[in-house]
């Protein structure tokens, strides 16, 4: 495949990309809510758009990489009730919410810098932008597709849906949304159950407000990634990446209030989806009690770990499976990526060490670098990409044993190639000595 394609989630085909203005990029990936440690099933959503970003740069595209921080707004349950996740957690702990964002995106920058994850150009918070989500909001109620109902704003799903298709992400249709929805108690505020808080009224107890026209309030939580998307990237853009559990309704929503704050009928040319981590077939998250941290994963001091194992093996057995297919995390997995990557280090390191043969090549080079290539454009393929560098391995060793002639051209082209798509794209580290 000569051109990158990406599977897009929005129009569910593989589609050749095609950025609104080469060779810049704007991708903006939803980044994490600040309330505890980062596990696994966590990374790989992150590591998924580093390879996105690295490849692209490998490419020679100027990538504009936005992912947030989300400090307020994400309520207990992922819905408009309840409470503030890291408001709660304050409480809890007799912190400041401020404290408790400070010390959870601190762990989140740790984790990242461990498993090699590239910081992105611009890391924006929700409560940094408090002012520009107001103005979204006032926009949306101006273009008719939100209502005020004592100091809360709401968006009109209903009467979004009637100018604008709803639910095309996700798969799901609106009159099926309406008839699986739970008829509204007198205690709700909403006109519709399919409705959702743009701006939520605050009491006196919560901790994290601020004025508005509304009165005392906080953001809805879908809000923050459209308003700071926009601002940084423009009113459409290019990527827009994030977890498959994201989907809906967050992508949703973001998706209306975009076109409802602006009116642009595609406010994302490319959007997608990185798949879980289970592990026994069963979704990793903290709730199921099989969420590692790196720490256990790095000492083995984890019930269902057999031993520890390095960062790049971890990163390494993540990337031998493509990220919009689960991937089940077992002890015998990670121990056949641990074997592999040895492989290919000693590999590596048996390649610098070649004498080059004299006589003509018996090891087609330049067609061993568009295979990696190939594996690239086809969607980020990683899988694809990994077998390809084994038979670079495969001929290395040969090489190493008299089987395989390999000029010095050959030799240096295939440093080459190894150095950017193992250690550049791949974003394997070295851990020799470490």
């Amino acid at each position: 495949m000569e051109a990158l394609h990406i599977s897009n989630s929005l129009t569910r085909r593989k589609e050749k990309f095609q950025p609104l203005n080469p060779p810049f990029v704007g991708m903006y990936v939803c980044g994490p809510t600040v309330y505890s440690n980062v596990h696994l099933g966590n990374v790989r959503t992150f590591l998924t758009f580093d390879i996105v970003y690295r490849y692209l740069q490998l490419l020679n595209f100027k990538v504009r990489y936005v992912r947030n921080i989300t400090d307020v707004g994400h309520l207990t349950g992922d819905t408009d009730d309840g409470e503030d996740k890291i408001g709660k957690k304050a409480r809890l702990e007799n912190l400041e919410p401020m404290e408790v964002v400070q010390q959870y995106t601190n762990d989140f920058h740790d984790v990242m810098d461990l498993f090699n994850i590239l910081r992105p150009s611009i890391e924006p918070t929700a409560t940094g932008h408090i002012v520009e989500q107001i103005e979204s909001i006032k926009k949306i109620l101006a273009n008719g597709y939100a209502y005020e109902v004592n100091g809360s704003v709401y968006f009109n799903v209903r009467k979004f849906s009637e100018d604008h298709p709803y639910g095309e992400l996700s798969g799901r249709k609106i009159d099926e949304l309406m008839n699986n929805t739970r008829e509204l108690d007198g205690q709700s505020e909403k006109r519709d159950p399919l409705d959702f808080a743009l701006w939520k009224a605050a009491n006196s107890s919560h901790l994290m407000q601020w004025p508005s026209p509304w009165g005392q309030g906080f953001p809805g939580w879908h809000l923050e990634c459209s308003v700071m998307s926009t601002k940084y990237l423009g009113e459409k853009f290019d990527i827009h990446g994030g977890g498959m559990d994201l989907k809906f309704p967050h992508h949703e929503c973001e998706i209306a209030q975009n076109i409802g704050a602006t009116g642009c009928d595609c406010p994302v040319n490319y959007w997608m989806h990185g798949n879980m981590l289970t592990v026994n077939g069963r979704k990793m998250a903290k709730s199921e009690g099989n969420g590692f941290t790196p720490e256990e994963l790095v000492t083995g001091n984890h019930k269902l770990l057999d031993k520890g194992y390095s960062p790049m093996t971890v990163r390494f057995f993540m990337l031998m499976g493509h990220y919009a297919s689960t991937l089940d995390f077992s002890n015998e997995a990670l121990q056949a990526a641990e074997k592999g990557l040895s492989k290919l280090e000693k590999a590596m390191e048996t390649l610098s060490k070649l004498n080059p043969s004299a006589g003509e090549g018996t090891f087609d080079v330049e067609s061993f670098e568009k295979k990696c290539r190939a594996a690239m454009n086809d969607d980020f393929n990683t899988p694809i990409l990994i077998a390809t560098l084994f038979e670079g391995v495969k001929a290395i060793n040969g090489a190493a044993a008299g089987l395989v002639a390999l000029r010095a051209e050959d030799i240096t082209s295939l440093q080459k190639t190894f150095q950017s798509f193992l250690r550049e794209v791949l974003g394997i580290q070295s851990e020799k000595g470490s």
